[in-house]
């Protein structure tokens, strides 16, 4: 196997709704939120965590190419490629795309292995353009949202419960960028893509069955050339 080069997939990420990605609260803040979102320490600007958007695009390409019940519910690894059977090239690119966990003592198929390869995808964090947050500041608007909730007594008609939960609102844009391994000059690009409309369409982050985590990606390019009509040509 040769390294012919490692590609650059960048663009941004813009959301169509509130994104919440739970931070944890290690304080008590009186008047506080009781659901934040992770924030970077230093700027205490929100963020998108690489590991969220990684997780959730390889759990749905895991579901779209039908091997979830052959994992038995957990990450697809080699061990599974054998039982795939007409899955089997969605199931080697998967695993060539997100890498996987070794059985352990040379329990694994050694021209599997080779097969495979090395993880080609590295996804890293996105945080917030610093256009849009001078937007915000501008216009003296906050970068994040409190959204109250409750749930609804099926029988009295009457509000329970009542929470609260901070968001990312609708409108804001982060810096998106993963880079993809070309080993002896294959090209992966077409699964990448089908993983991103996965997401677009899945949505990122909690609550999503309550509106939560829609997103688009806007202005793809690989190595500096637009594959945003590629991204918006991708039928599932």
């Amino acid at each position: 196997m040769k390294l012919d080069k490692i590609s650059k997939l960048t663009g941004t990420i813009e959301l169509v709704s509130g994104l919440h990605i739970g931070g944890g609260n290690t304080e008590m803040h009186i008047g506080g939120t009781d659901n934040p979102v992770i924030k970077n320490p230093v700027t205490n600007q929100p963020y998108i965590p690489g590991s969220s958007l990684k997780g959730k695009m390889r759990s749905l390409m895991e579901w779209h190419a039908g091997v979830v019940g052959i994992a038995d519910g957990k990450a697809l690894a080699i061990k599974h490629i054998d039982k795939l059977n007409g899955n089997r090239s969605q199931g080697v690119e998967i695993l060539r795309l997100f890498g996987y966990a070794p059985s352990g003592a040379g329990q694994d198929n050694p021209k599997l292995v080779e097969e495979i390869g090395p993880t080609r995808l590295a996804f890293w964090d996105c945080n917030l353009d610093p256009a849009w947050v001078k937007e915000m500041s501008n216009n003296n608007l906050l970068l994040t949202e409190t959204k109250m909730e409750n749930s609804i007594d099926r029988i009295k008609g009457t509000a329970e419960n009542p929470r609260n939960t901070e968001r990312v609102p609708a409108g804001a844009r982060f810096d998106f960028q993963l880079t993809l391994k070309v080993i002896d000059g294959e090209d992966l690009l077409d699964p990448v893509l089908r993983g991103l409309k996965l997401v677009e369409l899945s949505g990122l982050g909690g609550s999503v069955s309550r509106g939560y985590g829609k997103l688009a990606f806007r202005d793809l390019a690989l190595d500096g050339e637009s594959v945003q009509e590629k991204l918006e040509q991708v039928q599932l």
